[in-house]
């Protein structure tokens, strides 16, 4: 596959996920049964799989890898703790005060993952001139 459409699928697929988030985070925060649809409880899985296949492909085809390349590193660390946040933000947290702030600090740190995957660098957004 052509890297440019798949690093555009990529982003696309990361801005969905982000979008999808916020609006479980605002169903989460205000106690709304329509979380508990089937469509909403599912769709998420599948875009985040999506994101990361493509992420792997990306991997592969620029040769850089966790572990290796210290901005790749900061990403995955980031995405761990985004995942670990995030559930707190939608199921896990148990009280809708919780269930907020889990949900800022998860929406700060995809910004911060936004960042060092558009400046390559773990400083994030404070590495871009």
């Amino acid at each position: 596959m052509d890297y440019a459409f798949v690093k555009h699928m990529h982003m696309g697929m990361a801005y969905l996920s982000i979008t999808f988030f916020i609006f479980r985070s605002i169903l989460s925060v205000s106690e709304s049964a329509l979380l508990q649809n089937k469509v909403i409880k599912i769709l998420p899985h599948i875009i985040d799989t999506l994101l990361i296949l493509l992420a792997g492909h990306l991997m592969v085809t620029i040769q850089q890898y966790p572990f290796t390349d210290a901005w790749l590193t900061a990403k995955l660390i980031g995405l761990i703790a985004y995942i670990i946040v995030g559930t707190i933000a939608i199921k896990r947290g148990k009280t809708a005060v919780i269930r907020l702030w889990a949900s800022v600090i998860a929406i700060a740190i995809f910004a911060y993952i936004l960042g060092v995957a558009k400046s390559h660098d773990v400083m994030s957004w404070l590495a871009i001139a």
